[in-house]
């Protein structure tokens, strides 16, 4: 009896779609970009499309996800972030911007092999310090003193015991 549960439990999971997981970690496939006319249009993310920005649509990432995007037949690559769904021709992974597609050099192809990678499994070459190595500065005048106070300062203390000197004036 419980043989028979667990093999009609295996075939519901796989009758409903039950799909293995796929590493997203790198995809390779065909890559178009947005007609430069859909500039100013609403994305999924309710984001404006600009011809200049370096965005593209991708159907499974969040947005505001990141993404290498490298053309291997030169080399070039290119970093954008998700803010469109699609794209929605079979075949393709990845819809660029104009300008992404520029970069990547495919503006004159059309459609062109790409390979798409997640861009936080990316190795940054260097790490930013929080450290901040401020140089010491010696201050001084002309005659030599060190003891600096800012104008400001000087105003404000004189202010004070002009105030001070009134109010004793009153109470005398």
């Amino acid at each position: 009896m419980i043989v028979k549960n667990r093999i009609a439990l295996v075939a519901t999971l796989l009758t409903l779609g039950f799909t293995p997981l796929q590493s997203q970690d790198l995809e390779q496939g065909k890559a178009s970009f947005y007609a430069k006319r859909l500039a100013g249009r609403k994305t999924a993310s309710g984001e404006r499309l600009h011809n200049d920005s370096l965005t593209c649509a991708h159907r499974s990432y969040p947005f505001g996800t990141l993404l290498k995007v490298m053309n291997p037949a030169n080399g070039r690559s290119v970093i954008v972030r998700v803010t469109d769904r699609g794209p929605f021709v079979r075949g393709r992974i990845i819809d660029l911007s104009w300008r992404a597609a520029k970069e990547l050099d495919i503006i004159s192809k059309g459609v062109a092999m790409v390979i798409v990678q997640k861009a936080s499994s990316i190795i940054v070459p260097y790490l930013p310090t929080d450290e901040i190595d401020l140089p010491e500065l010696e201050l001084e005048t002309n005659d030599g003193s060190t003891d600096i106070t800012p104008y400001w300062q000087d105003m404000k203390k004189d202010l004070q015991e002009t105030r001070q000197v009134q109010n004793t004036s009153k109470q005398q």
